[in-house]
């Protein structure tokens, strides 16, 4: 019998533009050679300028989308995005409660959208800590978001300086770097299995990986002219795709890391008015259209 391809759900929103959220996942899932699925926590209504309103999925809901894939299909790595308020990070606690033991889950902790726009309530930063980062495989939040989560887990533990306790300072270069590592070590304390804090916020484009006992840096190129929207969705449905595929948390952090620079810089960049979205189909690079030129079967 053929080896079943591996089955990836993504819990996140949904991006009414196609940049982002599950839409992103969706394609992200694709090129890494696996199959997609969605349970949606929120539904936005959002372009490339903008969000322009936020409607919630009811917590029970989101429970079911996942008990019906992993009932019928089963799922192979999670990868969590949007989640909104704590009634939702409550009921994506519950439905990872539905998977096998041990099911790999990669958290990307998305706090405000390309536009500016917040998607995570201090009440939910807080539930997010507590219920659902200590149960993931690896965290992968840009600089500004493992600031905040650092503040969320030490407000957590009684303290209220996130910057004291962790050494973090705003700064460029090799301050950034060095912002980074502490922040990595500091997040992992907060119970993730690996923590990665991607560059793409950072004057150097450099992701930090920190398990617990190695400390890798991940470098790469930085794309100034691409089209960005989506990236950080695109970069950890990509990691979560290749747990699925077998590889290791460093393995899989380097590979999403080549996969989101690479849709970065070939984004479309003239998709709508504001920031484009990321292309990590290579649409640019084989031309639009190209698949209207494939012969129908019989034809």
């Amino acid at each position: 019998m053929p080896r079943r391809v591996p089955a990836v759900l993504s819990i996140a929103g949904s991006d009414s533009g196609g940049g982002a959220g599950i839409q992103a996942d969706l394609k992200a899932f694709a090129r890494c050679g696996v199959h997609g699925m969605t349970a949606i926590t929120a539904l936005t209504a959002q372009n490339t300028e903008g969000v322009t309103g936020v409607h919630s999925v009811p917590g029970e809901f989101i429970v079911e989308q996942v008990r019906a894939v992993a009932s019928d299909i089963g799922v192979d790595a999670v990868k969590i995005g949007m989640l909104g308020t704590a009634a939702t990070v409550d009921a994506v606690a519950t439905a990872l409660d539905l998977l096998e033991p041990g099911t790999p889950v990669v958290i990307d902790p998305v706090m405000v959208a390309e536009s500016g726009a917040v998607l995570l309530d201090d009440d939910a930063r807080a539930a997010l800590v507590a219920r659902l980062v200590p149960r993931a495989t690896v965290i992968t939040p840009n600089l500004p978001e493992a600031r905040v989560l650092a503040g969320a887990g030490a407000g957590a533990r009684g303290r209220t300086d996130a910057r004291e306790s962790t050494g973090a300072r705003e700064g460029t270069g090799a301050r950034e770097g060095t912002e980074a590592e502490h922040l990595a070590r500091a997040l992992h304390a907060l119970g993730p299995a690996a923590v990665v804090v991607t560059g793409g916020h950072r004057e150097e484009a450099t992701d930090t990986f920190f398990d617990g006992e190695t400390l890798a840096l991940i470098p790469g190129d930085r794309h100034p002219d691409g089209a960005a929207h989506g990236s950080g969705c695109t970069h950890a449905s990509a990691l979560a795709a290749h747990l699925a595929l077998g590889l290791t948390p460093l393995e899989a952090a380097r590979a999403a890391r080549a996969i989101a620079a690479e849709a970065v810089r070939d984004g479309l960049r003239e998709i709508g008015r504001g920031a484009g979205p990321v292309d990590v189909l290579g649409l640019t690079r084989r031309g639009a259209g190209e698949c209207l030129h494939v012969p129908a079967a019989g034809v």
